[in-house]
């Protein structure tokens, strides 16, 4: 499924996640911004890729900044993200 438009959710504040998605050029682009990104980063993409395929999208361009959030909180910022970009919320 497509994104529709741009969309974002979390914050830039320490222990939270900003997800930003937009329309994409035909792929799944993610780019990740992350102060563990040397630890965590193979991590952080795999949890970013299952969420975005479960909410079935394949088309997008998707910016994450990472202020070292916990999983839980990357899957429903990323899932929030994605539920607006396609104006389900």
């Amino acid at each position: 499924m497509d994104i529709k438009q741009i969309a974002s959710a979390g914050t830039m504040e320490s222990s939270d996640v900003y997800v930003e998605i937009a329309p994409g050029n035909g792929t799944l682009e993610i780019s990740l911004e992350s102060v563990v990104v040397q630890q965590f980063g193979d991590a952080i993409r795999a949890v970013v890729l299952e969420v975005l395929q479960e909410q079935q999208v394949d088309n997008a361009n998707v910016r994450i900044v990472d202020r070292g959030a916990l999983e839980c909180v990357l899957r429903a910022r990323v899932e929030t993200a994605a539920l607006r970009g396609k104006g389900n919320v």
